[in-house]
Parts: structure tokens; sequence; C-alpha cells
């Protein structure tokens, strides 16, 4: 989906950086200390990342398209690093929290696995993650151009114990575009 969002970056950041993220964030930053270092992996429009520094905390963005890393970057005042969630090396950063806000909705069930172990290596001991995913019938839907994989939370959960992640809070929530989707969130602690 790279394509996409790199065509489409501008028209992308319009539509989702009004967008209040506090229902689905909230749970997830009572779990952090005050100045926590949140690496906000899948960026966006930079969104998230304002509404977390604007809260005290200390986010940093992660992103696959030049064009939205831009527009993070300048959106929110925070550094972004532009790269691919695949192939980066993350065990050379260090975080309190990961943000994983739709970050993973393109991926196959195969590659879910790989994508999470990478990312999790710039998580501190200890740290917390936020996970949302799209869920449906099992499987996938297009739109767009894009491809969405579908999950159910019995398919997720016991992915975070392969992690040793605890699952902390669990919501289901719809989208905030008013698409009608239905998104599972999760923020998950334990790694140790």
């Amino acid at each position: 989906m790279p394509g996409y969002y790199h065509k489409h970056s501008k028209a992308y950041f319009e539509k989702t950086v009004g967008l209040d993220p506090s229902g689905f964030l909230s749970p997830f930053v009572r779990c952090l200390s005050p100045g926590a270092r949140i690496l906000d992996v899948g960026c966006g429009s930079g969104r998230d990342l304002l509404w977390l520094k604007r809260k005290g905390f200390e986010p940093v963005g992660f992103e696959r398209s030049p064009g939205l890393a831009d527009l993070a970057k300048t959106h929110s005042g925070c550094p972004v690093i532009q790269g691919d969630f695949m192939s980066h090396d993350f065990s050379s950063l260090e975080f309190d929290a990961v943000l994983l806000s739709g970050a993973f909705v393109h991926l196959s069930r195969k590659e879910l696995v790989p994508a999470f172990q990478n990312v999790l290596k710039a998580l501190d001991p200890g740290g917390h993650v936020f996970l949302s995913m799209k869920t449906g019938q099992e499987g996938s839907s297009r739109e767009k151009g894009r491809t969405f994989t579908l999950w159910q939370d019995k398919d997720l959960r016991p992915l975070f114990k392969k992690f040793s992640l605890e699952v902390i809070h669990f919501s289901i929530n719809e989208s905030l575009m008013g698409t009608g989707e239905v998104w599972l969130g999760y923020v998950l602690g334990g790694k140790g």
C-alpha cells in the first residue's frame, strides 16, 4: 500500500488530521509515566503525535510515505523517521511505549508476526503498546486500491502471548471517519 499513501498523502492528511484521537488514546496514556517517549509507527498525518506532545509526552513518528512523513513533521513539530517498518532496524531505538494505530492494517496474516516482532525491538522492557486493527468477517476487504486484513479478537490474543504481552485494556470502536468500520483496540504491557 505504500504507493497509495505516497500518491495521496495530502488527501489522506486532510481526511485524518482533524479527527480527535482522545477516545482511543486516553486508556493508553493512562498507563504511561509523565514525559514518556512514544514511538508512533505509521504516524500518518501526525495527528496523534501532536495530541501526545500536548499531553506532555515525547513522541517520535515513524512513517513509510515520504509525503506523509513531511506533513506529519510539519503539523506536529515532532521528529519523524521515514522508513519501512518491515526492514528498519528498530533495535537501535529505545522507547517507553509504541503506538500502532492502524499501522498494520494492510499486512497479511503472514506478515504481521515478523513486523510486530521487528517493531517491538524499540520497546524498553516493561513498556506499553497500543495496537488497533480492523475487524470484520475473517479475510480482507478492498477500498480505494488498498487491501485491509480483517482480524478477530480470538486470533490476535495468541500473538500477544507469543510476545509476552498482556492485554491491559480492550475496546471495540467505530471508525472516527464515520465509515461504519469497526476497530479492535488493545493496550498491551508486560514485555520484559
